[in-house]
């Protein structure tokens, strides 16, 4: 007994078809890595005060800008109404004065800006469009440099706009406004790039946010506390030394040595212009080597 097959004519019909949904090549311009690396930046630089984001991501950056703010305007009004000669503050001491609400910022949005793309794996998407790692560091390097950096400018501005209302020195004013942003600027491209290598060192934001807290106020807390002994038990030459051991008083030593600023050091003093060389050279090769391990690490992740 044979069984016949049946035709291929016979078969069920084929129903597969061709539907043009309108999907066509793109022949606009290709707008690059410039472009990418621009936007990327933005992104980040938004981000890091909650813009783009939701009502709850605002919250915090908001409220630590507007505290960071606030002593500058109660500043200018008791300067204005009482009519003084000069600020209650100098230009250079207002970052070391609110280093605490400077390190909790970066605490919070360090992390934000990194740690997300490492925990959800969203680095290798990056690095499959025209975008290379070095464009990767490079914007999130100055997105968060340049967040520090409106974060301790604006209320520079607020007492340099406030020392010209109360009708002060004008010159004398802005040769000293000038000087405070050359200080949070260097504090700023400083702590970001540590901010950053301590956030990407681990996908968990809580971890990065421990690690910023403890490199930042503990550092501080252990090298003033050094200091403080030092000066007690009359071992002041080896004050500025210590200093090199924290970020702040990195930067406390550098514009006290070269930017007219008042040292927050003990009573004998900041270091002086020869050693301030030091400070700034080891300044130096801490952004240099957070971008290098920044750089780095992203090599590996971005396989």
């Amino acid at each position: 007994m044979s069984t016949q097959l049946p035709h291929p004519s016979q078969a069920a019909p084929d129903t597969t078809q061709i539907h043009n949904i309108g999907y066509r090549s793109y022949d606009g311009p290709r707008l690059g890595r410039a472009y990418a690396r621009r936007s990327l930046f933005s992104q980040s630089l938004r981000g890091a005060y909650g813009l783009g984001r939701s009502a709850k991501s605002k919250v915090l950056p908001m409220i630590l800008f507007a505290v960071m703010c606030v002593p500058a305007l109660i500043l200018v009004a008791v300067a204005v109404v009482g009519k003084q000669s000069k600020l209650s503050i100098e230009y250079t001491q207002y970052a070391l004065y609110l280093q605490v609400v400077i390190s909790i910022y970066l605490a919070s949005q360090a992390p934000q800006s990194v740690s997300r793309d490492l925990r959800f794996r969203t680095v290798p998407l990056y690095f499959s469009r025209p975008i290379e790692r070095a464009d990767y560091v490079l914007a999130k390097f100055g997105a968060m440099a340049s967040a520090l950096f409106i974060l301790t400018a604006s209320p520079l501005l607020i007492l340099w706009i406030g020392s010209l209302l109360a009708k002060m020195d004008f010159a004398e004013q802005t040769k000293m406004f000038g000087q405070g942003l050359v200080s949070v600027a260097l504090l700023s491209v400083l702590f970001g790039g540590i901010g950053l290598v301590m956030a990407a060192l681990t996908p968990r934001r809580g971890f990065g946010v421990a690690a910023v807290i403890a490199v930042l106020t503990v550092s501080y807390g252990a090298v003033s506390t050094l200091m403080g002994i030092a000066f007690a038990t009359d071992n002041g030459g080896v004050i500025q030394w210590i200093g090199l051991f924290s970020p702040m008083t990195l930067i406390d030593g550098v514009q006290s040595a070269f930017l007219g600023a008042p040292p927050g050091f003990p009573e004998l003093g900041g270091p002086s212009t020869g050693v301030g060389v030091i400070y700034v050279l080891v300044v130096l090769a801490l952004i240099a080597g957070s971008y290098g391990i920044l750089m780095r690490r992203y090599r590996k992740v971005g396989l």
